[in-house]
């Protein structure tokens, strides 16, 4: 004889709860009387042992997208249903990345994003409080149910070809070419003195590695890489009110007759402010303000000792003040570098607020390739493949043009344009969406 235990439910009334479907009938088959609530079934297993297994509240799609505010969130991930409310604030990837899925199937992101899921895992047995109603779809209705299906199996094919395993020896390579240049600006300023000409070139040298707060970018980062280029999601387009982007925040500015600058001629202000204090002043002082705010010591530490080195290695021969200026050369030599590499896949890509498409098509849509060559892959420290960068973030570097191909090939098949352009073209483009955002506004502005 089975014994049943009705626990009440937690949940608000709105909240349809069932038991499991094998409890809904009984040993005749009949069918029993639905429950209000989770239910724990002491079972015989074999006739040997007792179990108690539990059985999970089920919901709706409308049920679960209630749950989408910071303080009430739930994520469908694999069909199971958590509540991630108290858990945001001690999730290492930050509060809002799981804030910006609330009500919404994860399930690709939460791949993506996670290189050690059995680790994960166990922090998410805790937080389950059901799963997806039977006759309810893996995803949201608006979801095409076969691109996620077949980019779930692309991804299988690709663990499968071991392409999330780093090569130690591309990476010692990599280290090996930074110690190399920082150890050639060394003997050139020995050789040849510290005047301002070998001073510039050795600055050249030394961009190739630069000293910020590894936490501070992962958090920043990972909220642009599950939500790129929407509204207010995604950190790297909140860039007003000193340039509009897009289509929409320009139309909203002009309306409103909001005007804090020339934004006629906001692609010059790329040029005299983006380009060269993006390092220098702003990743910088960000950077600095979240390892003080949030206690990252290790990030403190490891920063610490990046400008340790250099006073160290090139005190001698500029002072204490002389390098002090060198350090902030060689940031505003670097910061065109960034800025150029890190916005010609996005600000000229489609910008939204929230729409709630699949894994592939949010990525598909805010990013676009660079051509291949050894120079831009140089260049670009491999960004170039931006959306493979996109849609596999844990995936080594040196495997994304072995995984374009597959890529481009599945965009195809789903009619989802992929971008690859001249890198010229990509830097060009920049300016020409800037341009075009900046038309927007005076329209709207002076209509």
């Amino acid at each position: 004889m089975k014994l049943e235990e009705k626990f009440e439910d937690r949940e608000s009334l709105v909240e349809r709860s069932q038991p499991c479907l094998h409890d809904m009938l009984q040993a005749n088959g009949k069918p029993r009387a639905n429950g209000k609530a989770e239910v724990y079934e002491k079972q015989e297993a074999n006739g040997k042992s007792d179990t108690l297994k539990k059985c999970l509240n089920v919901y709706t799609w409308q049920e679960i997208q209630r749950h989408n505010k910071e303080t009430d969130q739930w994520l469908v991930i694999d069909r199971k249903i958590y509540n991630v409310t108290d858990w945001a604030s001690k999730h290492p990837g930050g509060h809002r990345v799981l804030n910006h899925y609330a009500g919404e199937d994860a399930t690709d992101a939460f791949r993506a994003m996670h290189l050690n899921l059995s680790v994960v895992e166990l922090y998410l047995k805790p937080l389950l409080i059901g799963e997806l109603s039977p006759e309810e779809p893996s995803q949201e209705k608006n979801k095409n149910p076969q691109l996620v299906k077949d980019f779930r199996e692309l991804r299988k094919t690709l663990e499968t070809m071991d392409m999330f395993r780093a090569n130690q020896g591309f990476f010692f390579l990599h280290l090996a070419q930074i110690l190399i240049l920082e150890v050639l600006a060394w003997l050139i300023l020995r050789h040849f003195g510290s005047g301002w000409t070998v001073t510039i070139f050795i600055s050249f040298l030394l961009t190739v590695s630069q000293g910020l707060s590894a936490n501070w970018w992962n958090y920043r980062h990972f909220q642009h890489h599950v939500k790129p280029n929407i509204y207010p999601k995604d950190p790297d387009i909140d860039v007003g009110p000193l340039f509009l982007i897009g289509d929409t925040q320009p139309v909203k500015y002009g309306k409103k007759k909001i005007k804090y600058i020339d934004y006629e001629k906001q692609h010059l202000y790329f040029y005299m402010v983006a380009l060269p204090f993006l390092m220098p002043v702003y990743f910088n002082l960000q950077s600095i303000q979240v390892m003080y705010l949030r206690k990252y010591w290790a990030d403190i530490a490891w920063v610490t000792s990046f400008y340790i080195r250099y006073f160290i290695t090139f005190g001698p021969f500029y002072g204490i003040f002389g390098t002090i200026l060198l350090i902030h050369l060689v940031k505003l030599i670097e910061s065109p570098w960034i800025a150029y590499v890190t916005q010609m896949s996005h600000i000229p890509m489609k910008m939204s607020r929230e729409e709630n498409h699949d894994w592939l098509s949010t990525q598909i849509v805010a990013t676009c390739n660079i051509e291949q060559s050894f120079f831009n892959d140089w260049f670009t420290g491999h960004l170039n493949f931006q959306i493979e960068h996109h849609l596999f973030p844990t995936m080594p570097r040196h495997n994304y043009h072995k995984v374009a191909p597959l890529v481009k090939s599945l965009c195809a098949k789903h009619g989802l344009q992929y971008i690859n352009k001249p890198i010229l073209k990509a830097f060009g483009d920049i300016v020409r969406s800037l341009k075009k955002s900046a038309a927007l506004w005076m329209d709207a502005y002076y209509e």
